[in-house]
Formats: C-alpha cells, structure tokens, sequence
C-alpha cells in the first residue's frame, strides 16, 4: 500500500509565499509522476503542475512564472513553492501520486488528504 500526505498549506497574505509538500511512502519502486491539484468551492478541482519521471515538468498557464514543482527522489517528495501568491489562489491543494509498487505491475494513483491554502489579507 501507498500513502501519500500534503503539509505546508496555511494562511497567507497576498504576494506571500508558501512551499507545499508531497510525500509518498509504503510499497514504491519507482515514483513515476506527481500532479498537484486544486479545488475552491463550486468550482471543479483542476491540475496545477506536475512533474514526470525524469523531471518534466507542466503548469497551468495562470501559475507560469509564480509557481515551481521540484522533487527530492531519495525521500519521494515533491514540492510546489507558490510565490507572489493571489486570492485566487485559496483552494484547497492535492497531491496524486503515480506509483509503480514493483517492476512486474501496473502503476497505480494515489491521492492525499489535501491542505488548506487561503490567501488573505
């Protein structure tokens, strides 16, 4: 079994900045793709970055340049460090984790729990 588990969220005024953290522990042989995602009320959750294996990355056009996604390998973790953040930006933030358990199974997603980022003056 996987477990994945999201920190760093909190309140933060507008043009702050937060760094979010992904970490993905239990039965991983290879960490192949982690996508944060968020989600504020009425509103359907949608991809904000993600990175590959081999680190490639990808952002939604309205986090360019704001936002950057970074992986620690050794401790399957990725972060997200959101700068100059917005109002907007108040979501709750998901971490899916793509796990490949073994070499002779499918990869499979995992999701966490979520962490509260609201940005407020």
């Amino acid at each position: 079994q996987v477990q994945v588990v999201e920190s760093g969220g909190g309140l933060v005024q507008p043009g702050g900045s937060l760094r979010l953290s992904c970490a993905a522990s239990g039965r991983i042989f290879r960490l192949n793709a982690v996508g944060w995602y968020r989600q504020s009320p009425g509103n359907q959750r949608e991809m904000v970055s993600s990175i590959r294996y081999g680190d490639i990355t990808n952002y939604v056009d309205s986090v360019k340049g704001g936002f950057t996604i970074s992986r620690d390998n050794a401790k399957n973790t990725v972060y997200l460090a959101m700068n100059s953040l917005k109002p907007e930006d108040t979501a709750v933030y998901y971490c899916n984790a793509r796990v490949k358990s073994n070499p002779f199974t499918p990869e499979y997603d995992y999701w966490g729990q979520g962490t509260q980022v609201t940005v407020s003056s």
